[in-house]
């Protein structure tokens, strides 16, 4: 098989090149109120009202995660508390990159330009693309798009601002329901899954599968 050759590498950003703690941050403030045997419910409704909440019209953020921790809390019994929401969003541009993946993105960006489409604030995206430390050609975020990930707005966006088609891209993502399954959708033909275990493999919608960044370097040749 033939190495890919694309004319950006587009990536998502978090928890594919940044360590996104938002579940252990989630689970750090309501511990000292949420009884043991719901704790693992209300993280898991946590989880599923962040998606939920970025599928309609766009809203800042910081609102999505209010919104759906209070969706989490109200489901589970756990008081609502709206400090709780602002405190895991504030902790967010202070999150840097998974271990693997400074060294290996270092070596991408040599080889290729280096694009991020994220559902990052504006407000924060810069502080945890700094942390990466490799160039990155563009960074695009919902905010500017209007429309977060999955919705395929947010990818349409950035061809736009790219000037290219979705086939000329390589993407790379954790994330099978934010990400791959709408590259898959749009034609984007070398999608790489790396696979984190934060969720499962969907062999439809991942060209290539790797565990870490170093497997999407190895896959390039780089």
């Amino acid at each position: 098989m033939s190495r890919p050759a694309p004319q950006f590498i587009t990536f998502d950003l978090y928890g594919t090149l940044t360590d996104f703690a938002i579940g252990a941050a989630a689970r750090e403030v309501v511990e000292d109120i949420a009884p043991p045997d719901v704790l693992d419910a209300f993280l898991h409704r946590f989880r599923c009202y962040q998606l939920d909440e970025v599928m309609g019209d766009w809203r800042p953020y910081d609102e999505v995660v209010a919104r759906a921790f209070r969706r989490a809390c109200d489901s589970t019994g756990i008081a609502f508390r709206p400090g709780d929401p602002a405190e895991i969003f504030a902790a967010i541009p202070e999150w840097g990159p998974h271990p693997d993946v400074p060294e290996p993105l270092a070596r991408l960006a040599e080889r290729f330009p280096l694009v991020i489409v994220s559902n990052a604030a504006d407000r924060h995206v810069g502080q945890n693309v700094a942390k990466l430390g490799a160039p990155f050609h563009a960074v695009y975020t919902a905010e500017m798009a209007r429309a977060y990930k999955p919705r395929l707005r947010a990818f349409e966006f950035m061809y736009e601002q790219l000037g290219c088609r979705p086939e000329d891209t390589l993407h790379v993502s954790s994330s099978p329901r934010y990400d791959l399954q709408s590259a898959t959708d749009l034609g984007v033909r070398d999608r790489v899954y790396v696979n984190r275990g934060h969720e499962p493999s969907v062999p439809f919608s991942h060209s290539y599968e790797v565990t870490s960044l170093a497997g999407v370097a190895e896959l390039l040749g780089v």
